[in-house]
């Protein structure tokens, strides 16, 4: 029998004539109620179960309730209020609630802030809590529900109301500001501000204010961000900070007509705008990075961060390339930015290569060209594999103007990749020469290694634990006879090493 089924019972022996049915509730099926004898327990709880429910009846108009409560903001008002509602997606519950608090603390405004219990997994709103009648499974005044929401690189955070009731006194106005959190448990993800007021129009305009608030202090500005996916996976899209990354042109190390090609396409652009608009010339510009895994694709990137000072970057990566929408709504709201694509050719290939259904492709394609003229916003991708983009991609101006190769480093860049990444350890470089001419059509990634390595073989060999680390010109040479030792055929090749492509090519035990 089922937990919480009706035992019908008989009351009376089994074999006695005078047997009745009587129906009992059993939750475990086994409790024995045949005894129907009165018992003094018995009338004691059924007289204070009539107690309870006289004092519930007799005190119903004491309790609290919202619509009490509005009634007695709003006045009679009430029964004719209209609600305004606005909404926004979850990520920006942040700035919902910054351009609240700043409606709030303008002169001549006072609040109080009405917590809501029994919100969870409920589907209501203002124009039900305004209702004459109390309903029974709604919310009630409770305590505020808070969380602490990111809003900065640093571990900064604002406190955010998750359902809340402010009773607004705006000089003569009365209003009411319901916050509502998304519930990805039930598919509503948006933030919602529900709005009613005593005057005709009032709500309209609150609404407005706190939607301009929200855009005008919103915490993304001028921040680098990523998007990504809640810890459920696709319900919610969420946004991190990341620190803006500090590079001097010193830290790139590409042909100098390459980096200055990169730097007027991104960088120049946004600094003469304001000539550019008057000469009637437009501002959104396509910068694609192609070339294979290594050679400085995403540093370059990181440079251009570090060069746009003030602008929001929106970076795009991984299973985060399906929010091409929120990215781009970000970007528009917040410009200057720059949205980051990073291997675009994930949602990019020719259309041809696999035919069928490209959602995301015509997503960014519609995205690029639905920017206006005068929007500072850059598109910056990245590929390892330039040959399978989408032709639509660069067909038309506005989307990618620029295509810049980079290619692996030359000799001068593997020696000045060499300084770069050798920082603060001491290397004798009496060998470098030899060491440079060894590495011909490796990556900027297998010359990191490198450096690292042979400061470990350095430390192994230390003979005692004194001064700072030094690496000889033999443990060096050491390090890289390791790496290009075939047996490290492999690692080569993750590394970006083209004689590690070769060897492989010819088998692990190719010279």
């Amino acid at each position: 029998m089922d937990e919480g089924e009706p035992t019908f019972v008989v009351a009376g022996d089994e074999d006695s004539s005078s047997a009745g049915w009587s129906m009992g509730w059993s939750p475990d099926g086994d409790e024995d109620i045949r005894d129907e004898r009165l018992r003094l327990s018995d009338v004691g709880k059924l007289a204070r179960r009539a107690r309870r429910r006289v004092l519930r009846v007799a005190r119903a108009e004491d309790r609290a309730s919202f619509p009490k409560l509005l009634r007695s903001h709003l006045g009679a008002a009430v029964d004719d209020a209209e609600v305004i509602e606005e909404s926004w997606p979850s990520y920006d519950q942040v700035n919902v609630q910054v351009g609240l608090d700043r409606w709030l603390e303008e002169e001549g405004r006072e609040h109080e802030l009405v917590g809501l219990a029994h919100f969870r997994h409920r589907e209501f709103g203002l124009s039900d809590l305004l209702r004459a009648n109390d309903f029974d499974y709604g919310p009630t005044p409770g305590n505020v529900s808070w969380v602490n929401l990111p809003s900065g690189p640093d571990g900064e955070v604002v406190r955010a109301v998750r359902a809340g009731l402010y009773l607004v006194r705006d000089g003569d106005t009365r209003v009411v500001v319901l916050v509502l959190t998304g519930d990805p448990e039930m598919d509503m993800a948006a933030v919602q501000l529900q709005v009613a007021a005593d005057h005709p129009g009032a709500a309209a305009r609150t609404a407005a204010e706190v939607r301009a608030l929200a855009v005008e202090h919103n915490v993304f500005r001028g921040q680098v961000i990523s998007f990504g996916r809640d810890v459920f996976g696709e319900r919610a899209a969420l946004l991190q900070f990341h620190r803006r990354p500090a590079m001097s042109a010193g830290d790139v190390i590409l042909p100098e007509e390459t980096l200055a090609m990169i730097r007027r396409q991104v960088v120049a652009v946004a600094e003469h705008r304001t000539l550019l608009l008057a000469a009637g010339q437009h501002l959104k510009r396509g910068l694609l990075l192609y070339g294979p895994p290594g050679v400085g694709k995403t540093h370059t990137v990181r440079f251009l961060c570090s060069e746009l000072t003030g602008t929001t970057i929106v970076q795009l990566s991984g299973s985060a390339l399906s929010l091409i929408s929120e990215a781009c709504s970000v970007a528009r709201t917040l410009q200057p930015a720059m949205i980051v694509v990073e291997d675009v050719d994930l949602i990019a290939e020719e259309r041809g290569m696999h035919p069928g259904q490209h959602p995301l492709l015509f997503q960014l394609l519609n995205e690029m060209d639905g920017l206006a003229e005068d929007s500072d916003v850059v598109f910056l991708l990245t590929t390892n594999r330039a040959d399978v983009l989408e032709p639509a991609l660069a067909a038309r101006p506005g989307r990618v103007d620029q295509a810049v190769s980079m290619q692996l480093p030359d000799a001068e860049a593997r020696r000045r990749l060499f300084h770069l990444y050798r920082r603060d350890l001491a290397v004798d470089e009496s060998h470098l020469d030899s060491v440079v001419e060894r590495t011909e059509e490796v990556t900027a990634s297998f010359l990191k290694e490198l450096l690292r390595r042979a400061a470990l073989v350095a430390a192994d060999q230390r003979a005692e634990e004194v001064g700072p680390l030094s690496v000889s010109a033999e443990q060096l040479d050491a390090a890289l006879d390791e790496l290009l030792d075939t047996r490290n055929a492999m690692t080569r090749t993750l590394l970006g090493g083209q004689r590690a492509r070769d060897s492989w090519a010819d088998g692990p035990d190719a010279d």
